[in-house]
């Protein structure tokens, strides 16, 4: 009984705590996300992870349990009518999503939507249930190989040349509708047609095993096929037709390698036979490119052979340059230390390695320069010959700027100061107008031609703040960049250095300098007008082209600053051929510089059938630019001789040497005289206008003596003109590029004066003239100038002494004086001149005559053995006061022009033949300045 009562009271406890806990408190858990796959053609997906929902109140009747899934719209709001989410154990959870119908991979191969779960609530009424979280359902549809590959075309066609193998003839292309990468790529072709000589890659890329023979086969015929990566052949095989067209050679037809220019003759077509061959290619755009080669010649190009002062004037510049890099001289110290280089003009050429090379401008001229208007040209040469990089540049470290001007100059009382440099491919300059108190600007360039190693000049105008760049003459915008860090301050004391920068607490020189430099000048002032740097250093020769206006329609010509590349472009083949054929090549100059300069042409062609299109090879040939005509300069109109009285000599203006001088140029040329009737051809010379570049009289013999004779030339008229003058004892040479007119009036007013009783009898000088630097030369006019005393003066005895002091040397006084000509061995010695001899003589054989009458008027009185004895006392106290004798000095002077002729040859003069001893026109006279033997250039 009481184990029946203690039972009775357990079940109304547990009846009540069940009843206590029967509300649902727990809301049901899934995952946030799911992926899944469902196979095309297939509902099932099978997620990952497995769709489960979890509920905190289970193991509660109802509320613990899982009633169903609902599935809300995705992203795209459709997604969700397709699939559906069950459940399949109520108390576990576990759930399948589902497609209501089976899915097509090719329509949509993604689906994504949301699904949430919900409990059974309190009771089987399901009131009170509770929803999880909605969670993100992915899927993916897997494709299934349903699809065959299909070709864009069914038949494809091309014709090729014969003879030749292609990289392509034709590409076929098949499609698979497959939605995956797997079964929708085409994994390779197939040609089905057997014993065909074509193969196909997997790309469908046809081209032909074997050479074709139009004679043997004209169309090839076959079939291809094409199979997916899932082994899936495509529904129909493709037909291509190849057809053979007979043998033709595209190319450009006409090609002359070699092309001849003379010197003078403008400007010449390069091909004038030239067209392009297409063998019947359907051509929709034509590019040719001429490169002209020229970079070996001179300093890039061919530019005025003069020096670049004399081109200067010729082009108008405005004067006042001072040379920052001159010739080594006593007056010219500072690059006496810096290597030279052999150049092809009259230019010296400076080599800085970077380091030990280095010109410290003196603080004169570094003033003369100073100023924030000045314009600073120079010729550079990046790398060049015999030039190494500094020993302490680790491989890998980046290269310091390279400095090759920087300057530092005093104004009043502050400092300003500015470099030039190179760092890579740019150029910078930078400008400090005030180091105390300004801001410094810094001026970049990125050019191709800093960094080409080629020749290049740079004239850089700065009126700050603004700055001009010219490079070969074209002109380049900086980039500006302030930056007051970039360099310290420097020194405050003047100081200009070339080739390198000075360090101001290293207290060495730093960024220094690897390369060529020539013609370092600076002219303080206002800038050079565009047109005046255009012509001094723009080249003179180039490439073309002939007449703009006959351009066809679509045709376009480019040609580069420096004319040495000429793009031509176009799209109809006739207006094409007919522009080429107008290509020309241009020089300027009258003697262009001989050589070879080579030629390519560059040719790419664009069809409408890309795969087919010709291909052109490049084209090389060269251009000969022939030995110019050398110019025949000729000196006249001056007598060998001039016989003036001393007195004139000694007057103060002297006496003019070449007043009556001619200059006069002329080219001679071959002719062809056949047409005219005559064999063999003949020499035809043509006066020409040409510009003299220096002239220079030489005494010949001794030097001039200060003290006793001097030559005299009209300063003003020389700095009138521009032109320069070297005089010294040894000679007086005249440079500078003007015409012959000009020459010919400064020439006419040189004169010579002797100073008062200095004794002379003769004086011989030597006149030449050059052009082209001295590349050619004119004939020697040898002038011997006479001095008429009277025979007063003549016969003084102290005039009498001098003079024979003067012209014998004292080893051969004997040897001479009894009749004996014995050859001079000395270089300064000078024989008598005609007249002074012609007088000797005559008085020495009057004097016998009269001697040899008194002797026989003596000895008809004495009739004795003493008679002879008493001639000669006689002879010896001979009276001659009251005789009087008259000699004309000029009485027999054309006879005594052979004397004089043979005079000429006995002076020295050192001459270097040329290497054709027969034409004398070529002669390289060298001449020494003074007496130190050193060869001088003009």
């Amino acid at each position: 009984m009481d184990r029946i009562c203690f039972l009775s009271f357990l079940l109304l406890c547990l009846t009540s705590v069940a009843n206590g806990i029967k509300a649902n408190k727990h809301k049901p858990w899934i995952e946030t996300e799911y992926q899944g796959i469902v196979m095309e053609n297939d509902n099932t997906v099978l997620l990952n992870p497995p769709l489960f929902a979890l509920d905190k109140d289970a193991p509660l009747h109802y509320a613990g349990e899982i009633c169903g899934f609902r599935v809300h719209n995705g992203p795209s709001g459709s997604s969700s009518v397709q699939f559906e989410a069950v459940v399949l154990d109520r108390s576990t959870g576990e759930g399948l999503v589902r497609s209501k119908e089976p899915l097509d991979c090719e329509s949509q191969r993604e689906h994504s939507f949301t699904i949430q779960a919900y409990d059974c609530g309190e009771g089987p009424d399901g009131a009170n249930s509770k929803k999880s979280h909605k969670a993100t359902v992915h899927v993916r549809v897997n494709d299934v190989n349903e699809f065959s590959p299909v070709f864009v075309e069914r038949r494809y066609e091309a014709s090729v040349p014969e003879g030749r193998l292609f990289d392509r003839i034709v590409r076929v292309e098949a499609l698979d509708a497959d939605c995956s990468p797997q079964y929708s790529q085409i994994c390779f072709y197939d040609i089905i047609t057997p014993n065909v000589p074509f193969v196909i890659d997997n790309d469908g890329n046809i081209k032909n095993a074997e050479p074709l023979d139009s004679k043997r086969q004209r169309v090839h015929t076959f079939w291809v096929t094409a199979f997916d990566c899932g082994k899936n052949r495509a529904q129909a095989d493709a037909q291509v037709v190849v057809t053979v067209k007979p043998s033709c050679k595209p190319g450009w037809i006409g090609w002359s390698k070699r092309v001849e220019y003379t010197p003078g003759s403008g400007s010449i077509p390069l091909f004038p036979s030239l067209h392009l061959e297409t063998c019947e290619e359907t051509v929709w755009n034509i590019q040719a490119t001429v490169e002209l080669q020229t970079g070996h010649i001179g300093k890039g190009c061919d530019r005025d052979s003069y020096s670049d002062r004399s081109v200067r004037r010729l082009c108008g510049a405005v004067r006042g340059e001072v040379d920052l890099l001159p010739p080594p001289s006593p007056a010219a110290n500072w690059t006496s230390a810096l290597p030279t280089l052999p150049s092809s003009d009259s230019s010296l050429v400076f080599s800085f390695n970077g380091s030990t090379h280095v010109a410290v401008v003196p603080d004169s001229v570094a003033t003369a320069v100073s100023g924030d208007h000045f314009t600073l040209q120079l010729w550079m040469r990046r790398g060049g010959i015999n030039t190494q990089p500094p020993t302490n540049q680790a491989r890998g470290n980046r290269r310091e700027e390279e400095t090759i001007v920087c300057s530092t100059v005093k104004n009043d009382d502050s400092f300003s100061h500015y470099s030039l440099s190179v760092h890579g491919c740019r150029l910078s300059l930078f400008y400090w107008p005030d180091v105390s108190a300004a801001r410094p600007v810094k001026f970049l360039w990125k050019l191709e031609q800093v960094c080409d190693s080629e020749w290049h000049h740079l004239s850089l105008s700065v009126q700050f703040p603004s700055v001009t760049l010219y490079v070969d003459g074209v002109t380049f915008d900086p980039a500006l960049i302030h930056d007051n860090g970039a360099i310290p301050n420097p020194a405050p004391r003047q100081r200009l250095v070339i080739g390198a920068c000075w360090g101001k607490d290293t207290g060495k020189y730093v960024g220094g300098y690897r390369g060529l430099l020539s013609g370092v000048t600076v002219r303080p002032g206002s800038v050079e007008p565009h047109s005046v740097v255009e012509c001094l250093y723009a080249c003179r020769e180039g490439l073309d082209f002939g007449d703009l206006e006959t351009l066809g329609s679509g045709m376009k010509v480019h040609v580069n600053p420096s004319q040495s590349v000429l793009v031509l472009e176009g799209d109809d083949i006739e207006s094409f051929n007919r522009a080429v054929q107008q290509v020309t090549y241009r020089n300027s100059l009258r003697f262009a510089t001989p050589g070879v300069r080579p030629l390519k042409l560059t040719t790419s062609l664009r069809c409408f059938n890309e795969e087919s299109c010709l291909t052109l090879r490049q084209l090389e040939g060269y251009l000969v630019v022939l030995q110019p005509d050398a110019p025949q300069i000729s000196l006249s109109g001056v007598g060998p001789h001039l016989a003036r009285p001393a007195p004139e000599f000694e007057g103060p203006r002297g006496v003019p040497l070449f007043p009556e001088l001619r200059i006069v140029c002329s080219l001679s040329h071959a002719v062809n005289t056949a047409s005219q009737g005559m064999e063999g051809g003949a020499l035809m010379s043509d006066a020409v206008a040409h510009t003299l570049d220096g002239c220079e009289v030489q005494p010949l013999g001794e030097e001039l003596n200060p003290e006793r004779e001097e030559l005299l030339v009209d300063m003003d008229a020389l700095r009138e003109r521009g032109l320069e003058i070297i005089n010294t004892t040894a000679y007086i040479a005249i440079t500078g590029a003007e015409s012959i007119s000009v020459y010919e009036d400064v020439l006419r007013s040189v004169r010579y004066r002797l100073a008062k009783g200095s004794a002379r009898f003769e004086r011989r000088f030597r006149l030449s003239c050059s052009e082209m630097n001295g590349r050619y030369t004119s004939n020697e006019l040898t002038l011997e100038v006479n001095f008429l005393h009277s025979l007063d003066s003549l016969y003084h005895p102290s005039h009498l002494l001098a003079s024979q002091q003067q012209f014998l040397h004292p080893s051969h006084h004997s040897g001479e004086l009894s009749g004996h000509t014995l050859p001079n061995p000395h270089r300064n010695s000078v024989v008598p001149g005609a007249a002074t001899v012609i007088i000797m003589v005559c008085v020495g054989f009057l004097v016998v005559m009269v001697i040899l009458g008194v002797f026989r008027i003596r000895s008809i009185h004495r009739r004795g053995e003493g008679a002879r004895g008493g001639s000669k006392e006689d002879s010896g106290q001979w009276d001659d006061s009251a005789l009087t004798i008259i000699v004309n000095p000029m009485e027999s002077y054309e006879s005594r022009m052979g004397i004089s002729a043979d005079t000429e040859g006995e002076e020295d003069e050192e001459v270097v033949e040329s290497p054709d001893d027969a034409n004398d026109d070529q002669r390289i006279i060298i001449k020494k300045e003074g007496r130190d033997g050193n060869p001088r250039r003009y």
